[in-house]
């Protein structure tokens, strides 16, 4: 049996996670996060105190902590989240921790400029909700210097008869709850930006961390090939990747 993914529009997105955001705690727990994921996906950035990191689809900061204690109070950190209902509960983060150098931004990711050079850029549990991640992916590899890194941590089907059990379950939880889209592979369209993609896997192979560096060379090179796609607009990418 063969099993499709039919993506939501972007204001669906937004909507549903307006509606859990105040419950993304208990979704780590009924999802079985492994409790120092995200610490680990910090980690990979390598970041260093004073940098510059962009999260995208940072939802209610949860990953904030970590980020702050890496780059310190002179390291710049941006926030952007398409659901305003998920930044609130970010924004209320930020105001009581007094982390003045977070900067959010309610917008779609295809669309957004980060105001400094970026050192690292993280999704977290974010990418596979992208309809268009493949042009989100592209905008932020552009926007990441040289010598960057760009992290990607998620869940995924298990391999084995194990993942062929779970999948149709895992597609009808996601499509009543999350809405990411399980049958993508997020470390192959890495890999076809990058030259080398580390991959790391926990949890029976249902969670992953995969990470690349930004080459310093072909860097100029790298943004004149994309221009063309990224120049399409989010919308076509849209269509791309909803096929």
């Amino acid at each position: 049996m063969t099993y499709q993914w039919v993506d939501c529009g972007r204001d669906v997105v937004s909507r549903r996670y307006d509606r859990i955001a105040k419950f993304i705690p208990l979704f780590d727990w009924l999802f079985f996060v492994p409790w120092d994921l995200r610490r680990k996906a910090v980690g990979k950035m390598r970041l260093s105190r004073g940098d510059s990191v962009l999260e995208i689809g940072c939802g209610t900061g949860r990953n904030f902590p970590f980020l702050h204690d890496a780059v310190g109070p002179d390291g710049r950190i941006f926030g952007v989240d398409i659901s305003p209902g998920m930044l609130r509960q970010a924004e209320q983060l930020r105001e009581a921790k007094d982390w003045r150098n977070i900067e959010l931004r309610e917008c779609d990711a295809a669309d957004y400029a980060a105001t400094a050079p970026l050192d690292a850029v993280l999704f977290s549990l974010s990418y596979n909700t992208m309809p268009h991640h493949r042009t989100v992916l592209r905008r932020a590899w552009q926007q990441l210097r040289p010598g960057g890194r760009l992290v990607i941590m998620d869940a995924k089907v298990p391999p084995g008869l194990g993942g062929r059990l779970v999948l149709p379950f895992s597609l009808w939880l996601m499509k009543h709850t999350m809405l990411g889209n399980p049958l993508i592979h997020p470390w192959q369209e890495l890999g076809a930006v990058a030259d080398k993609v580390d991959m790391s896997e926990c949890m029976f192979s249902s969670y992953y961390i995969c990470s690349a560096t930004k080459p310093f060379v072909h860097a100029a090179a790298d943004n004149g090939d994309r221009a063309a796609n990224d120049n399409a607009g989010p919308d076509s990418a849209y269509h791309i990747a909803a096929e």
